[in-house]
Formats: structure tokens, C-alpha cells, sequence
């Protein structure tokens, strides 16, 4: 007896056919095996090697930053030194064990964005603010190191004692910065009409507002304080009071490579926490110290994450013997800038367990655990 078939049943059978075929030339999976380089999930497999292999195959960690700026980064003989040099050696020493295994590259202030977004360079300290813009364009930005704020110079025979007195007034300012920005702002806000002589470097502005081609110069008040210092007319020069934004400093590491990111991170909190806990390069532990955050920080009982991270357990050690803690760091170049942490923003917070350092600070990490 014949089965009769409904147009409906007919079309349900072929559609069927046609998946079963769709299936046996994908191998039955449903996966699209057939692309090599889209797994299952849909997101592009990572292929080439992480940025933490790139370095140790390489032998040295390339690190681009400032020549020219006092006390931040600067030549001494012959040798690239500074506090955010000393930000670099310490990821060098996390991740190959030698703080000197650096190539150092000095870039200017227009390349800064250009050079980071590349991946040319492994790391960034730059005296760089960190804004939501660069975070998006840029790179990833570890912690804030360095607290600070744009402020302005003055010859002392201007008689000038107020930014708001500017009005009309010429300023030498670094081009490309956040700080020219911040100038414009300042100048719209208050209606002083300054106009801005922009220089590509730091130091060529600096220069020539020492050379009067300039009424006042601007940049942050730790570089204002820096460069001062190799006035030999110092007294002659006045720091204006105020502070016109908000620039919270921070190393910047390319987009695109999450362990890495974090290695820089947990360097950068190895530097303050140190510092936290009373370990200096001159004492650090090798052996268990009965401080349960100690111990674990450099290594000696428990974890923060480390292997998670490529690295060795005693990574914290090799930190800080090759460079010291964060308020070593500090006085070996920026307090000799007339810059003292002592109830400002880059002391220590306030509960920091330490007895004898500077409190009452921003200064803080992620805790280790």
C-alpha cells in the first residue's frame, strides 16, 4: 500500500538529506574543522611567541625613554640612568635576572604613541601620563609610579607669583604632550590668552625659555624641579604655586600580550611593597623571615601568581638586589631635585606596615596573594 506524503513531509525529508550531506564534508564535527586557524570558540588562535620568550631569545629587554629630563632619565657618564631607567632595570632583572640587560632607546615626545603602538620596544617609562585615550590607543599601563602635576617657571624678575597672572604671556611647553593640552585648557578657562612656543624636546623648551624666548615655562612639576637643578642661577627661577592637572605617571607596555602586562605590573608593586615591608637591597631575605606577606613576596613560602607569570618564585629578590626598592630609587635620583616624599602624594599609604618610611601617601599596589 502506498504512504501518501504531505508537500510539508517532503520538504522536511530533503532539508534533513541536505544537513546530513552539509555534515559528512565537514567530518560530522560541526566545528568548521576545515579552517586551520579558527578553533571552535570562533576567536583567532595566538600564533608567534609571547613578548616574555621574545626577550629571554633576545637577551635583553628594550626599553624606550627620556635622555634629557633630570633625575626621570637622563646620561651620566655615557650610561642612560635615572628613576625611569631604574623602572626598566627592575623588569629586566624580574625576567632575566641582570638589571643591565637593557637596550635603551630615547624617543621624544611625538614618538611616543608611535613607538608603543608598534611593539618595537618592550616597555615604556617615560615620565608618560597616563589618560584614557593613550590606555585605549596606546598600550597598557602598569600602576602609577609618580604622582604629579603641571605647574609653571618663572624668572624670579618677572615679579610674577601666580599662574594667573599669565595673561598674555608667552610659554615654552614640549609639543605633543598632555601638557600642551593642559596649557590650552588653562589658558581657554581663564581667559588669559597665553600663547604657546611649542619645541619638539623637553630640553630644547627648557632652553629656550632660559633664553627669554619665552615668558614662562611649563611642564610637570617634577620636571620643572629636575631641570632647575642644573640652573647655575637656580635662585633666579620661581616655581609657581599651582597645579593646573592631574598627571599620574606610569610604565606602558603594548597592547596585545596579557602575561606580560601583568609581569610588569607585579614588578612595579615588588618596587613599592619592598619598600612597604622594610626590605632594602642591602637585606633581603633568603630564608623565612616568619612575616607571612614577606615570605611570600620574595618567594619563600606560599605564592602571588609567579609561575602563572613565567617567572621564578625568588623573582622579588632578584628585583631588589638589582635595583633596590621603591624609596631607594627615589633618593638616588629625585630627592636630590629638592623633591621630599614626606606628606605628599608619593609617600607610602597611609597604613603601610613600615615603621620608619614616608606615609600618608598614594602610593599603593595590588596587594600579593
Amino acid at each position: 500500500m502506498l504512504r501518501r506524503y504531505s508537500w510539508h513531509s517532503v520538504i522536511g525529508i530533503v532539508l534533513l538529506l541536505l544537513l546530513l550531506a552539509a555534515l559528512a564534508c565537514t567530518g560530522g564535527d560541526g566545528g568548521g574543522s576545515g579552517d586551520a586557524t579558527t578553533p571552535s570558540g570562533g576567536a583567532a588562535a595566538p600564533s608567534g611567541e609571547s613578548r616574555l620568550e621574545k626577550v629571554r631569545d633576545r637577551g635583553s629587554l628594550v626599553c624606550a625613554g627620556n635622555n634629557a629630563n633630570p633625575g626621570f632619565g637622563f646620561l651620566q657618564d655615557g650610561n642612560n640612568v635615572g628613576f625611569d631607567v631604574d623602572l626598566c632595570r627592575a623588569v629586566a632583572a624580574a625576567v632575566l635576572g641582570n638589571p643591565d640587560a637593557i637596550e635603551f632607546r630615547p624617543v621624544t615626545a611625538p614618538e611616543m604613541g608611535v613607538t608603543i603602538q608598534s611593539g618595537e620596544v618592550d616597555l615604556m617609562a617615560r615620565t608618560i601620563t597616563v589618560t584614557s585615550t593613550r590606555e585605549a590607543q596606546w598600550g597598557n599601563f602598569a600602576q602609577t609610579m609618580f604622582y604629579d602635576g603641571q605647574g609653571f617657571m618663572v624668572h624670579q624678575d618677572t615679579g610674577l607669583a601666580s599662574a594667573l597672572e599669565l595673561a598674555g604671556a608667552s610659554v615654552c611647553v614640549t609639543q605633543g604632550t598632555t601638557t600642551e593640552l593642559n596649557l590650552q585648557d588653562f589658558s581657554n578657562k581663564n581667559n588669559l590668552d597665553i600663547r604657546a612656543e611649542t619645541f619638539e624636546k623637553f630640553d630644547v623648551a627648557a632652553e629656550a625659555y632660559r633664553n627669554r624666548q619665552c615668558d614662562a615655562f611649563t611642564t610637570d612639576h617634577s620636571g620643572l624641579y629636575a631641570y632647575r637643578s642644573g640652573f647655575d642661577d637656580a635662585d633666579d627661577h620661581i616655581i609657581l604655586p599651582e597645579a593646573i592637572s592631574e598627571e599620574p605617571l606610569a610604565p606602558v607596555v603594548p597592547h596585545g600580550d596579557e602575561q606580560w602586562y601583568d609581569i610588569v605590573k607585579a614588578v612595579m608593586a615588588i618596587l613599592i611593597y619592598a619598600e612597604a615591608h622594610g626590605i632594602t637591597s642591602q637585606n633581603v631575605p633568603d630564608a623565612l623571615t616568619g612575616d607571612p606577606a614577606v615570605d611570600r613576596i620574595f618567594g619563600l613560602q606560599g605564592s602571588f601568581g609567579q609561575s602563572d607569570m613565567g617567572l621564578k618564585d625568588t623573582v622579588a629578590q632578584d628585583v631588589i638586589r638589582g635595583v633596590g626598592n621603591y624609596g631607594e630609587i627615589y633618593d638616588r635620583y629625585l630627592a636630590p631635585l629638592g623633591m621630599p616624599r614626606e606628606g605628599g602624594r608619593n609617600a607610602l599609604w597611609s597604613a603601610a606596615p613600615c615603621a620608619d618610611c614616608p606615609k600618608g601617601g598614594q602610593l599603593y599596589a595590588s596587594p600579593f596573594r
